[in-house]
């Protein structure tokens, strides 16, 4: 029987993945740092994660090769944890009936609105990896998004219902669990492609040092965690993240 996951719950913080990287030499691997009230989130790109305090879940799940199921993962496996996050982020998701899907490299969408996002955090040593940090957030009960209203959701405006902030922690650390302990990576990471937001249809991106817009198709992810992209005229060419920005 898996060992249930040391939760930490704090009133307020600035992030709770500063908090668990203060804390990351007293702390087990899969354990929790969550914050009622998180004033300092941070996102990808250096963007801030906005959350009203009380109405979602803010956390941070720490991961340690020396507990299972991470013993032995190699600094070239780090995108097989964000494929892991992501997934049980939205298998979450589609227990509580939302139809989510995975936008590369690990936001997960309803349709053409945000939910959940989250920024994953490694220490390398050469040859393994020391720990990693899963900052993850998730709108639950949230309604207003001044900062982001045409693009973001939460399982209250999908659903109609409230949630529980600590009994859907519980519930999501289940689900993450179940998919760390996938002994399967080649399946892993074709599930995560096969259901990608924007998969095999044409949208409009943009060269994020250019700043050209351009056309393609989704084609897939390299095990590495690049995006690759089909142009127009048939080019399939890889981007790591810094280089595209989606169009939405």
């Amino acid at each position: 029987m898996p060992i249930p996951p040391r939760i930490i719950w704090f009133d307020s913080l600035d992030s709770t993945s500063d908090e668990a990287r203060r804390q990351i030499r007293g702390l087990d691997n899969m354990s929790v740092v969550a914050a009622v009230c998180q004033y300092s989130g941070r996102g990808q790109r250096g963007n801030r994660w906005i959350s009203a305090p009380g109405e979602n879940l803010t956390f941070s799940v720490v991961l340690k090769p020396s507990g299972l199921p991470l013993r032995g993962m190699l600094p070239s496996g780090q995108f097989a944890i964000s494929e892991m996050a992501a997934l049980a982020v939205r298998d979450y998701l589609v227990s509580r009936g939302v139809p989510a899907i995975v936008k590369w490299p690990n936001d997960v969408f309803v349709g053409d609105r945000k939910i959940s996002g989250m920024l994953i955090e490694n220490s390398v040593l050469p040859g393994s990896i020391e720990w990693s940090i899963l900052g993850i957030g998730i709108n639950l009960n949230q309604k207003d998004f001044p900062v982001m209203a045409a693009e973001a959701a939460s399982l209250s405006m999908l659903t109609g219902r409230n949630y529980s902030p600590t009994e859907e922690l519980d519930a999501f650390m289940g689900f993450l669990d179940r998919r760390l302990h996938c002994n399967d990576p080649d399946a892993l990471h074709r599930e995560y492609c096969s259901g990608l937001y924007r998969k095999g249809v044409f949208h409009n991106y943009s060269d994020t040092v250019t700043q050209e817009v351009f056309s393609a198709s989704i084609c897939g992810v390299t095990p590495e965690g690049l995006l690759e992209a089909m142009l127009p005229g048939g080019e399939v060419k890889q981007f790591s993240f810094k280089e595209i920005s989606y169009i939405i």
